[in-house]
């Protein structure tokens, strides 16, 4: 009978199979490491990616604490103007008094008349001037009533006088201060 020695086959077999299993070992073991690799890298890119966006908001959150800033001192400044605003606007709706009363008293003066005496008591005025003629001084006594400062005005005393050969009028006149509007609007 014939002998077959199948024991050589059989450890070529096992050797075979045992480099297959060494080499899908290492094939898996490559597989894995690759597959780290680049899962590695993705994070590092999200990282990266993320690190980029937080600087980019940090500088914008800067960029609008600086505006924030600036919008804060405008609002100051605004609220010191209003304040100013609001103290000028209660001035003015206060200015009575002298200058506003000589003020309309000057605007009412016709040319060719001439005031030598102002004199104010409380509410009643005094008022002494020179005019050429008598028509001057009616022409000045309707505009102190137009003014809307003075009121009841008379004629007390209009006498003649000549100067330097020129004919001319004296005159006296007296009037009640009107009284005062604190409610109105202030004027523009």
């Amino acid at each position: 009978m014939v002998r077959i020695n199948l024991l050589p086959v059989r450890t070529t077999k096992k050797k075979e199979t045992a480099k297959q299993q060494i080499a899908i070992f290492i094939l898996s073991l490559c597989g894995v490491i690759v597959a780290c690799a680049v899962i590695y890298m993705v994070t590092l890119a999200k990282i990266s990616a993320t690190k980029e966006e937080i600087r980019r908001s940090e500088e914008e959150i800067k960029a609008l604490k600086i505006k924030i800033g600036e919008i804060d001192n405008l609002k100051k400044l605004q609220a010191e103007v209003r304040k100013k605003l609001d103290i000028l606007n209660q001035l003015r709706r206060g200015k009575t008094g002298p200058a506003s009363r000589l003020a309309r008293l000057s605007d009412a003066v016709p040319d060719k008349l001439w005031l030598t005496k102002y004199s104010e008591k409380e509410t009643n005025i005094s008022i002494s001037g020179v005019a050429y003629s008598e028509d001057l001084i009616a022409d000045f006594m309707r505009n102190l009533m137009a003014s809307g400062d003075f009121a009841s005005v008379e004629l007390q005393v209009s006498e003649q006088f000549e100067v330097v050969g020129v004919k001319a009028k004296k005159f006296e006149l007296i009037c009640m201060l009107k009284a005062a509007k604190k409610d109105g609007p202030p004027p523009k």
